[in-house]
């Protein structure tokens, strides 16, 4: 059977396509003392972001680090502190990417930083409700989403809800101490 110079091309359009797609969404697995979920990634909206997100991943940078940060009905935040409360030394921050048309609703994942919009690094957070006034504003720059929560919800939901206590270096940290035990990329089913 032979194939005709379109019908290749078009064969090799779909399979670069598929590729293509598949890097622009790809999923991490976040393994913590309280369970696991995964996250899809959006390459083509935060493509900065992501990269530095899946360097971080390669690295093994999260593992041992806390959630440290819980506000119930809003965010619980992590990536950056030991269980020891200690900062992690990260790479240099990443320009901010809030306006790619992604919002900070219940259950994205976006990159904490400083006033200073241009100071992401390595934390994170899970939006536990829809959070509009993290979104940018014509007169201001609001938090980069760069992905969602689309598998372990339940353990998101349990972590969000959890009580809290002041530590030595923070207000809002979970009483009973979440820690990230691992992140891997997901690999992509094959055919």
């Amino acid at each position: 059977m032979r194939l005709s110079l379109t019908t290749l091309l078009g064969v090799v359009f779909i399979i670069t396509t598929n590729l293509a797609a598949a890097n622009e969404y790809p999923k991490v697995r976040v393994e913590t003392n309280a369970g696991d979920f995964v996250i899809e990634l959006d390459a083509s909206r935060a493509p900065l972001t992501v990269k530095n997100f899946l360097q971080y991943v390669e690295d093994g940078f999260y593992a041992g680090t806390i959630f440290h940060r819980l506000v119930t009905g809003f965010i619980v935040q992590g990536g950056g502190y030991t269980v020891d409360e200690n900062a992690k030394t990260t790479r240099p921050p990443i320009p901010n990417e809030s306006g790619n048309g992604l919002a900070n609703q219940r259950l994205t994942v976006a990159m904490a930083r400083t006033n200073d919009p241009h100071s992401a690094d390595s934390q994170f957070f899970v939006n536990l409700a829809d959070n509009d006034s993290l979104d940018p504003k014509p007169s201001r720059w609001g938090y980069a989403v760069f992905g969602k929560v689309i598998s372990g919800i339940e353990v998101i939901d349990d972590i969000g809800n959890r009580a809290t206590r002041a530590t030595e270096h923070f207000q809002d940290s979970p009483a009973e101490t979440v820690i990230i035990e691992k992140m891997e990329l997901v690999p992509e089913p094959e055919g």
